[in-house]
C-alpha cells in the first residue's frame, strides 16, 4: 500500500488516496482506496471514503508519490520497466489495531434535560 498519494483530477481540487501499487504504463485506470481531501474530508461527490475508486487515466491530469515511496525504475530480461518500490519496511508489516475507546457514562442529569425539551 502506497499512502497519501496527491491525485490531481482535470478541472477539480487534488485528492488524497491510498495506492494498492504503483501504477504501469500498461494499466488504463488508476486505482486507490481511502480517498480525501487535503484537509482529510469526505468529499461531497462519494458516499463511502473507504470504498475502492477506479479513475481513468484521461480524467487525471499527474499524481504526487512521496518521495520515500518513489520508485526506483529496473529494466527486466524483456526490455519492460519495471517499478521497484524502496518505501519503509513499516509497508510489509500490518498496522497495530487501533485501541478501543471506552465506554462512556451516560449523565443522567443531561439526559433528563434533553426529555424536558
Amino acid at each position: 500500500m502506497i499512502p497519501n498519494v496527491v491525485i490531481h483530477v482535470a478541472n477539480e481540487q487534488p485528492l488524497l488516496a491510498d495506492l494498492y501499487e504503483m501504477p504501469r504504463s500498461s494499466d488504463v485506470s488508476l486505482v486507490c482506496t481511502n480517498l480525501r481531501m487535503l484537509d482529510g474530508k469526505k468529499p461531497v461527490f462519494i458516499d463511502h471514503a473507504d470504498s475502492v475508486f477506479v479513475f481513468p487515466y484521461p480524467t487525471i491530469r499527474f499524481i504526487e508519490i512521496l518521495a520515500a515511496f518513489a520508485p526506483s525504475m529496473a529494466e527486466t530480461s524483456d526490455g519492460e520497466r519495471a517499478f521497484a518500490v524502496d518505501g519503509p519496511s513499516s509497508l510489509t508489516e500490518p498496522e497495530p489495531e487501533p485501541e478501543p475507546e471506552p465506554d462512556l457514562e451516560l449523565d443522567e442529569d443531561f439526559l433528563r434535560r434533553i426529555r424536558e425539551v
